[in-house]
């Protein structure tokens, strides 16, 4: 299908090109972005006037010379305004304000202690508050928000599912636009992310990377060729619903065996619950009968009893790592990525995982594969998907044009 565009498309495509040449490779001269992006001096000159313009880039110092006046230099102004970041997890809501750059000017974060939406929006609105009143005066202030969030969301920014809140068909972005008057864009937590990760920490100039998101649920953001896959109706990435055990656990979406209920902190309420029942061989776990039930201790609470030496829970942290390796072999074999990185909340016992994850990764994932395959963990510890989500936001205000073919 032949793709056509009016003159004011191409000049907004060539701007965009021109903006985000500048803002990855800064400081630049004009003559620099022409020959990054191809467009002729002209061209690039009139743009960046306008960039200037609207304070979306500055001048600094001379820079070097070729021969003849030294070029001003060009770079992107990351003050030019903020954006909100939030992660809405199964236990916690977190929120960032960041410049346009993804550098943090202040985190709040709340516990979560219902699921239903009421309580999530007034959570939301309590880490969003003291961000509001911290933002600096910018020429554009407030830009928008971006919501991370553990389930599928479809192109309108609708929550369909998410299991772990128990919610279905949540219009959230409406509500939030409606309370802070700001574009809000939403997406899968581990989609954001992926962002994150591409954007500021691990993942940089990585074109093929999956970013596996570990902490109450599992989820998979995939960037294909640089871009993010969202699968044919924007729902890929639900990997913590991938059955590892045919005939395993009783999951809250409905299956079984998912991948998230022994390599997630969900593994700690069965791994409680082993430890109460252990004196009674034929007693029934009360987690088994549960559909993916909470664990009474936290992850913080956890790698302190690791560090004291206390070695059930030692061993379940290597357990809980051979899990994960076996679903991340699944993901190498199924996409053959660069790059993968491990990220969440989970990433705080990488002391303990981090080698049965490894050594179940290098037995089962096909050789080829792993052959020029990276894995690492978050560069961003826990921030990935807040400075992800934020970033989706940052990306919307700048006008990024996509054309498909």
């Amino acid at each position: 299908m032949r793709v056509t565009g009016d003159q004011a498309l191409v000049k907004k495509l060539n701007k965009s090109i021109v903006l985000d040449t500048i803002r990855r490779k800064g400081p630049l001269s004009r003559t620099d972005v022409s020959e990054r992006t191809g467009l002729n001096k002209a061209t690039v000159s009139n743009l960046t006037a306008e960039l200037l313009q609207q304070k979306l880039v500055e001048e600094t110092g001379p820079g070097e010379s070729s021969g003849g006046r030294k070029p001003l230099m060009l770079l992107f102004n990351e003050a030019a305004g903020c954006a909100i970041g939030i992660e809405l997890g199964v236990t916690l809501v977190k929120a960032a304000l960041t410049d346009l750059k993804g550098g943090i000017l202040l985190e709040r974060s709340t516990p979560l202690a219902r699921h239903d939406p009421e309580s999530a929006f007034a959570a939301i609105r309590e880490v969003t508050a003291p961000l509001l009143e911290a933002a600096p005066e910018t020429p554009y202030g407030l830009i928008g928000i971006g919501v991370g969030v553990p389930g599928m969301v479809d192109e309108a920014g609708v929550i369909l599912y998410a299991p772990n809140l128990g919610w279905e068909g949540i219009d959230l972005k409406t509500r939030l636009e409606a309370e802070f008057g700001v574009p809000v864009v939403i997406d899968n937590e581990a989609n954001a992310g992926a962002a994150g990760e591409r954007e500021y920490g691990a993942g940089r100039h990585v074109r093929h990377l999956v970013y596996v998101s570990a902490g109450m649920g599992i989820g998979s953001g995939m960037i294909i060729d640089g871009q993010l896959y969202k699968g044919a109706w924007g729902y890929a990435g639900e990997t913590g619903h991938m059955s590892i055990e045919s005939d395993g656990r009783l999951c809250s979406c409905g299956s079984r065996g998912c991948w998230e209920l022994y390599a997630s902190e969900r593994a700690y309420a069965y791994a409680e619950a082993s430890e109460k029942n252990t004196a009674a061989d034929d007693k029934k776990s009360d987690a088994a009968d549960q559909a993916s039930p909470l664990p009474s201790l936290t992850t913080r609470e956890l790698t302190a009893r690791a560090r004291g030496g206390h070695e059930e829970t030692i061993a379940m942290y290597t357990e809980i790592g051979r899990r994960l390796g076996i679903g991340i072999t699944n993901l190498v074999n199924g996409f053959n990525p660069e790059k993968i990185v491990v990220g969440g909340p989970l990433t705080e016992a990488k002391e303990w995982i981090e080698p049965a994850m490894l050594e179940a990764i290098a037995e089962r994932a096909l050789p080829y594969h792993r052959r020029e395959l990276a894995i690492s963990f978050s560069g961003l510890g826990s921030r990935s998907a807040v400075l992800g989500a934020a970033h989706l936001a940052v990306s919307q205000f700048l006008g990024r044009v996509r054309v498909s073919l």
